[in-house]
């Protein structure tokens, strides 16, 4: 039988999410609460700032470019202070928007803008040459690119957001309510593994609903207080906000639960540790490479970060030897969440009491949905038993922009999200997601999952970062495991340091599981940043390596 959720159903009320978060009754802080906190310039934006903001913007959209119900802004930028009011003002004016990396090349963001059909973008100055470039290619005019943030355009030529929403003649504009059920409110870009990102259509009701549902999995008794100086918790943000996790998690939770969010641009290793201690910073969603950093990097023991009451780990899965290591260098608790973008995206947390019980789960099933894990031939597997996640609920996703062939392989009849990712529950309804399908390596029929492999890897005394993948071995014509490290001593690490990692290793896991693909040094894991491994490029090294001669082990 399908998992239900432990959680009392909640009531998900008939609202887009300008109504949810600027429209409620019961929000318990004033109008002059700080929710959003630049620590580089001190610049910040109280509750009432922003939503006079986002008016503003949402009327000078419609008073300068007809902005009509459905019209799609681009947001090509990083993390800024400026974005939630930019967000939120789009959807005042009935637009979805669209957020992309501003890692992109110009190729890149051109598709994404011709694939949403964009009609303006939102960047940063400087990334202006490359956002022009782009909306060249997509058809978008030159004056409607708009920069957020502290610089303006000297030439002029660019308008600034404060400009749009200093627009002149604008009081008789109304906002532009949107169908919950049907409307978009975003339309977010996931990195597949093979071909273009896929534009994934989340609604209003989608993200209402993983906002509320977020908000009852973080209620327990450990969860939101008033924190060290009783203007309640602090949360440290470095997390993309052009992806779904720090979109939902950071930018709407901040602001609907009346958390101050500290904004940091990217993630900075030291600047991280400073902001905690001087701003007694409370809490921080993070990943597990910025775990890893916390658990064995050298600057840590500068800091005081002694503030921080829990952590949350997401996007890639967490092991249990990173959550321990965290915990015996600097005493914090981290327990882990699970979501993707076609959830919106949060679908399991684990409570905050409960991390250390259920250590390397990612939680309980959050409220107003049901899950399953299937095999692979799509029969429902018993718990304790491996298969791939499949989920249903108001925050799975509306399905693929322009792509209904890929919205109807991954959304079933009856409203199951089939996730790609593998895992099982246990009998007391806690999940474990242990790898993606496509990413599992079949050693002979076994099924071996490299982020297990690698959380027992990052133990290793000598291995400060690792990522394994399967390569094919034709002596015995299945797949292998093989590890690639970058060891903690530095580059100098060779074939004597590789065979005791190989010996070390296989002394921890079954037969099936052991490194018979070997161990290769490198300087760094190529990683998203939202701290996923790109498996795919090391395969392309990989590849390199066996033209090279470098043949994997037996």
């Amino acid at each position: 039988m399908p998992i239900e959720s432990k959680y009392p159903l909640i009531d998900i009320p008939d609202t887009d999410v300008w109504g949810l978060m600027f429209e409620r009754k019961d929000r318990a802080y004033p109008d002059d609460k700080v929710i959003y906190y630049d620590p580089y310039t001190t610049r910040s934006y109280t509750y009432a700032q922003v939503k006079d903001t986002a008016i503003d913007f949402g009327k000078g959209l419609k008073a300068l470019w007809d902005w009509q119900k459905g019209d799609v802004l681009a947001l090509y930028t990083p993390n800024c202070i400026d974005t939630p009011a930019v967000t939120w003002g789009c959807h005042w004016a009935g637009g979805v928007l669209s957020p992309a990396n501003p890692g992109y090349t110009v190729e890149e963001l051109a598709f994404q803008l011709k694939d949403s059909g964009a009609k303006s973008v939102v960047t940063q100055l400087p990334f202006i040459k490359s956002a022009k470039e782009a909306a060249g290619k997509a058809g978008i005019p030159e004056n409607r690119i708009i920069i957020i943030g502290d610089q303006r355009d000297p030439s002029g030529m660019v308008k600034h957001f404060t400009s749009i929403r200093n627009t002149s003649g604008t009081a008789r504009f109304r906002r532009t309510k949107a169908e919950p059920h049907d409307d978009l409110a975003f339309l977010v870009y996931s990195s597949g593994t093979t071909g273009h990102p896929k534009g994934v259509m989340l609604t209003h009701r989608n993200i209402v609903a993983n906002v509320l549902m977020l908000r009852a999995g973080e209620a327990g008794k450990l969860a939101w207080d008033k924190g060290l100086n009783g203007e309640g918790d602090k949360l440290l943000a470095f997390l993309p906000f052009f992806h779904i996790y720090g979109l939902t998690c950071l930018i709407h939770q901040s602001l609907f639960s009346g958390l101050q969010l500290v904004v940091m641009p990217k993630f900075d290793l030291n600047d991280f540790c400073r902001f905690i201690q001087d701003h007694k910073i409370t809490f921080s969603y993070v990943v597990p490479p910025v775990v890893l950093l916390l658990s064995k990097h050298p600057d840590v023991s500068k800091y005081d970060l002694s503030s921080i009451r829990m952590m949350n780990s997401g996007a890639a899965p967490l092991t249990r030897e990173l959550v321990q290591a965290l915990h015996d260098r600097l005493k914090i608790p981290i327990k882990q969440g699970y979501g993707l973008s076609e959830t919106s995206p949060t679908t399991h947390t684990q409570p905050w009491e409960d991390w250390n019980k259920t250590i390397g789960s990612v939680g309980t099933l959050l409220p107003n949905q049901i899950a399953k894990y299937m095999s692979p031939e799509e029969r429902e597997v018993p718990a304790g038993k491996t298969g791939e996640l499949w989920i249903k609920g108001p925050n799975v996703f509306k399905g693929y922009l322009n792509n209904p062939e890929m919205t109807e392989n991954a959304l079933t009849e009856d409203g199951y999200f089939k996730t790609g990712d593998v895992g099982h529950q246990d009998q007391e309804g806690n999940f474990y997601i242990t790898d993606r399908v496509k990413e599992l390596i079949k050693y002979k029929g076994f099924q071996v999952p490299p982020a297990e492999l690698e959380g027992i890897l990052v133990s290793h005394p000598h291995v400060n970062d690792v990522a394994v993948i399967g390569i094919y071995n034709e002596h015995q014509a299945t797949e292998v495991p093989r590890a690639y490290v970058v060891p903690s001593g530095g580059p100098g690490a060779g074939e004597k340091e590789a065979i005791e990692i190989v010996e070390w290793m296989n002394g921890k896991v079954a037969n099936h599981k052991k490194l018979r693909g070997g161990v290769r040094f490198v300087e760094e894991i190529p990683k998203s940043v939202s701290g996923k491994i790109l498996r795919r490029l090391l395969k392309v090294k990989a590849a390199e390596e066996e033209r090279n001669g470098q043949k994997a082990k037996l």
